[in-house]
């Protein structure tokens, strides 16, 4: 049966699957995931959750469960919450006699990937029992939330699992009014922060992920953003520009619009430029690592597949040069040692 909380439609998740095999290995997070609940109540626009097979081959479970009719349109408005998960997660572990563990992804599994884990307490209790099944048995877990201050609440089973989780925030820029712009219902960058550092306080391993990084942002707004990002300590600053494909692309820039941010929309729209969204992107992923270089900060970026195609000869290399190499950061264990950061292309950033 389904609820209202706040206009989010509430109900169980019929899922029977529980540890699923992840290709975010290509982003060097995990090889696993472990989803706590089937939509989000966070509504981010840019969310590519929506059109994955996770959303979009269920309609009919979305509609029956929820009345769910688009669910990329309405994704930020129903939850389907998976209670039990960590004791059914118990048992499947207590059988499992493999473990893929990939050069990237390192075996970890990564908590939540298509949904915020702690976007509220009943999911949060959720959390609570995976990350203390996985790391009880030694998996090295990776937990991503944009509200890290609800996460602390959990903090014992946090330092508990020791070397075996870390957690994370995304944090696209610090301007309140453009992030809560396109992400609607999250918690705002500084909140995410303050979390992460009370976590690297405790002890526990703490990761950022600046994506996506704004058009509206130039190099001094980055700087800013990574000396505040640099409080919290994280052993990793992933980082991606926003990439202007699919629908979700004219749905945050409707979202900016719709909240008066009339810049963000502008310099979103103008992204629909192949060239334009070219230079952007590519300048931002130089800054960056430029930038984290200057402040000593373990930067790791996510070029897209589709950036390097339609880059410089010389950046394409680079760009490449990224996706092949190992994360930075000191988590889950390594079968050979890192390579150093590729060299920045020789161009007027």
């Amino acid at each position: 049966m389904s609820e209202d909380y706040g206009r989010v439609r509430t109900g169980d998740d019929p899922t029977k699957a529980i540890l699923s095999e992840s290709g975010l290995n290509s982003k060097h997070l995990c090889d696993y995931v472990v989803n706590v609940a089937t939509g989000c109540r966070h509504g981010c626009k840019f969310c590519y959750v929506p059109s994955t097979p996770n959303i979009r081959t269920r309609p009919d479970m979305l509609e029956e469960e929820l009345g769910v009719e688009n669910g990329q349109e309405e994704w930020g408005d129903y939850v389907l919450y998976r209670d039990g998960l960590g004791e059914r997660l118990d048992a499947h572990l207590d059988r499992k006699r493999k473990w893929r563990k990939t050069r990237r992804g390192r075996g970890v599994v990564g908590v939540s990937f298509s949904t915020d884990c702690y976007m509220d307490g009943r999911a949060g209790k959720i959390t609570r029992n995976v990350v203390r099944s996985l790391t009880d048995r030694e998996k090295y877990t990776r937990v991503l939330t944009r509200n890290p201050i609800l996460a602390l609440q959990d903090l014992d089973v946090f330092i508990e699992g020791g070397e075996y989780v870390t957690i994370g925030s995304s944090i696209p820029c610090m301007d309140a009014d453009q992030v809560g712009a396109i992400e609607p219902k999250a918690p705002v960058p500084e909140h995410r922060l303050r979390g992460l550092k009370e976590f690297n306080e405790n002890g526990v391993q703490t990761f950022v992920s600046m994506s996506p990084t704004y058009p509206t942002q130039d190099k001094d707004d980055l700087r800013d953003q990574l000396e505040r990002v640099s409080e919290c300590d994280p052993a990793v600053v992933f980082h991606e520009p926003i990439n202007p494909r699919g629908g979700n692309f004219e749905m945050t820039v409707q979202a900016a619009r719709d909240a008066g941010e009339d810049e963000l929309a502008q310099e979103l729209d103008r992204l629909r430029d192949r060239e334009r969204w070219v230079e952007y992107a590519t300048n931002h992923l130089q800054w960056v690592q430029e930038i984290g270089e200057e402040l000593g900060l373990p930067i790791h970026l996510w070029p897209d597949k589709q950036l390097i195609k339609y880059a410089s000869d010389e950046e394409q290399v680079w760009l490449q040069s990224w996706r092949d190499r190992q994360s930075p950061e000191e988590f889950a264990e390594r079968d050979k040692p890192d390579s150093p950061a590729p060299n920045i292309p020789c161009t007027e950033v």
